[in-house]
């Protein structure tokens, strides 16, 4: 990943570089292996995400 700093704008190219991680779920995931998670906890976990991501895509396919 690269972020360029343009007219020595740091704090924007650190705002871009905070967003551009969040995006792509690095916070997220250092909060969950912060701690040991069980596999069944884990699993129970990506089965309501899942769950989530096809609410959140049925929600945004009946609004078209």
């Amino acid at each position: 990943m690269e972020i360029h700093v343009v007219d020595n704008n740091v704090e924007k190219a650190i705002r871009v570089l905070k967003r551009k991680l969040q995006q792509e779920g690095l916070f997220r995931e250092m909060k969950q292996r912060k701690y040991y998670e069980k596999p069944s906890v884990k699993k129970k976990r990506k089965e309501k995400e899942a769950q989530r991501r096809l609410r959140k895509k049925m929600r945004i396919m009946r609004q078209d």
